[in-house]
């Protein structure tokens, strides 16, 4: 039950139909990550390459491609991890239903590794170099493993049981890198790494770290997870893999402080494990590298590894996977984690019914919950209070403390409404919410390190709270008013959604240089806008949300062009407006339609795009013929 190793999940997904080998030569630089792209897109198979220029190993990818895919793999464990998860909800099932949870004794006995003498992942050394130079978008700094998985030990607490298995982002080559003598590190705040790293800076000591690629599939969802304290993500592996986890003894790295030199723990089935040491005081420029909001990241310093040594197992098979504006491979991971940590929520932040991280936003920009609204329920009108309680909550839960904005909703109004129906959600918001006393900012806060929009710098910027209960307030408009005032520069208008209005506007200039001196509320041609709109009176009546964009067309043709191109491109202290806007005890408002700027800034990185040059070359493999036409667009 369940895989030793990637090879017997690529065997099984072979034999089930759901894996295609392409025997051509494929360059990892750029020609691997489109043909992954074209057959993500088309709803394709797991990708076997065969032969990968310039290293000796094959790689495979797209293996989460599809929900259906990833429950296969875990097929023999996923109904065990439902059944911890709902004890973990509510305990008394356990004496309720005990006949249902008669093999939990066994799964427990799972989480505990299993150690060995000796293990596959010792039989074979390589180099960096060596390994498969992955380069995915044109502008990408350098070669990038991007399904890792990063395993670090608590200094203080040495051992499996407090350690962290995280998939942070590690850069092979480019920069100032010492070629096959290190590797850079990038890792976002709230993260499991950062409690090591600062705990070993607080020793003065190196931090050691393995760098694990491939192995049982069930490692690389163990490492995106949002586990409780307490329970170590290799625990997790093995309930998830169906079996337990073989580890065998590292070789000790020597300690930078005299003390008793430490070794990590190698997974004996992992396909490479890089290890190595962050000296917690070196840095060096990292990136860039396009990444999951559609952007690239830029250069910043951060974390470098000096690599001690390069593991393979006999046969070992490199796994990557594709980030870049959602939906990605990286999609099934979030929907996996929600069908099994859902029910999980309600426990951990009592009031919350669902939240949802709304992937095609890239994920931490835009949150949305439905949350109870029961105070003072004899009241003759009902405004949002609980929802605000639970809203601070909400983001105050790990990597949810990152989002930008937060749209809450109470349960009570429409006890059916769907919060992964996002069109229906905002048109309930829509309908509701008073933008006079419901929108609450948080200002110079911390948001995703991979999001510029606010150009303050990395995790800087600010959050929006939007909260509505109570009936419905207003109709939501579907036409363009007939006259709608704009002024020069502004055209093309176009509705979204009911209720939302997206206008075209001349290209930004805004100078990031005033708006950091604090002297810059807006744009003088969002002032323009936003005055002329405050002439339209009841034509805008219908329509409480306006979003200025770059090209309205598109962002009207769809509802995941309109939450990507909304939401990573706005920072709500900076381009949040509103029609006749005030502040009251320093509260904010707006009497009129709220109007966002959603428009690329001058300091924001450019979006992705695909080297037409490589494109044509791939076109080949998609060809009638090609081991690929059935996916062809």
């Amino acid at each position: 039950m369940g895989y030793r190793n990637l090879t017997d999940a690529i065997t099984d997904l072979e034999r089930a139909g759901q894996l295609v080998r392409i025997e051509q030569e494929v360059d990892p630089q750029l020609e691997a990550a489109e043909i992954h792209r074209r057959v993500y897109a088309a709803g394709g198979p797991a990708l076997y390459f065969a032969r990968v220029k310039g290293t000796p190993f094959p790689m495979v990818s797209n293996l989460f491609g599809t929900l259906e895919r990833a429950k296969f793999l875990f097929r023999d464990a996923l109904d065990d991890v439902r059944r911890l998860v709902e004890l973990k909800t509510d305990p008394a099932n356990l004496t309720k239903r005990p006949w249902r949870y008669w093999k939990l004794p066994l799964v427990a006995w799972r989480l505990r590794p299993q150690w060995i003498r000796n293990g596959p992942i010792r039989q074979h050394t390589t180099t960096i170099s060596q390994l498969p130079q992955l380069k995915c978008w044109p502008l990408d700094g350098g070669a990038f493993v991007t399904l890792p998985q990063v395993y670090t030990e608590h200094p203080d607490h040495p051992g499996w049981m407090k350690s962290n298995l995280g998939m942070y982002r590690v850069q092979l080559s480019g920069n100032h890198y010492e070629p096959d003598r290190e590797i850079g590190l990038h890792y976002q705040i709230h993260r499991g790494i950062g409690v090591h790293h600062a705990a070993a800076v607080r020793r003065g000591e190196r931090l050691p770290v393995n760098v694990l690629v491939g192995g049982p599939p069930a490692l690389a969802v163990a490492a995106v997870m949002p586990l409780p304290e307490g329970l170590p993500e290799l625990a997790f592996a093995a309930a998830l893999g169906g079996r337990r986890l073989r580890l065998t003894e590292g070789e000790p790295l020597p300690s930078s402080t005299g003390a008793t030199p430490r070794a990590l723990p190698l997974v004996a089935d992992a396909d490479f494990i890089i290890t190595g040491f962050i000296d917690p005081a070196r840095t060096k420029p990292e990136g860039p590298f396009g990444d999951h909001l559609g952007y690239y990241s830029l250069t910043h310093d951060f974390p470098v590894m000096q690599v001690t040594r390069v593991y393979h197992r006999p046969g070992a098979i490199w796994p990557f996977t594709v980030v870049g504006r959602p939906p990605q491979e990286d999609t099934t991971f979030g929907e996996l984690i929600h069908e099994l940590t859902g029910p999980v929520i309600p426990t951990v932040i009592p009031g919350v019914r669902a939240v949802h991280a709304v992937d095609a936003a890239g994920v931490h920009p835009l949150l949305l919950a439905i949350g109870s609204e029961r105070y003072v329920p004899y009241a003759s009108t009902r405004r949002p209070q609980e929802l605000l309680t639970l809203a601070h909550a909400i983001l105050g839960q790990g990597q949810l403390s990152l989002a930008k904005y937060l749209l809450i909703v109470a349960q009570e109004d429409a006890p059916e409404l769907d919060i992964h129906d996002i069109g229906a959600f905002l048109q309930h918001l829509l309908e509701r919410f008073d933008p006079e006393t419901d929108l609450h900012f948080h200002t110079r806060t911390t948001i995703d390190t991979l999001d510029y929009s606010a150009g303050m710098g990395l995790n800087a910027g600010s959050k929006l709270v939007v909260a509505a209960a109570g009936p419905k307030r207003r109709e939501l408009a579907t036409t363009v008013p007939a006259q709608l005032p704009l002024p020069d520069g502004f055209d093309e208008p176009q509705v979204v959604l009911p209720g939302i209005l997206a206008v075209r506007g001349p290209k930004s200039a805004a100078s990031l240089a005033e708006d950091r001196g604090g002297n810059a509320d807006s744009p003088p041609e969002i002032e323009q806008l936003v005055s002329a709109l405050g002439t339209a009176g009841s034509a805008l009546a219908g329509f409480p949300l306006i979003v200025v964009v770059d090209d309205a067309d598109f962002v009207a043709r769809t509802l995941n062009n309109f939450l990507w191109v909304v939401f990573t491109r706005s920072d709500p202290a900076r381009d949040v407006h509103g029609v006749d806007a005030f502040i009251h005890r320093k509260h904010w408002g707006c009497r009129g339609p709220v109007v966002i700027d959603a428009r690329l800034k001058p300091h924001m990185p450019p979006p992705l795009e695909v080297d037409r040059a490589v494109a044509q070359r791939v076109d080949t493999l998609f060809a009638r013929g090609g081991p690929l036409s059935a996916w062809a667009s």
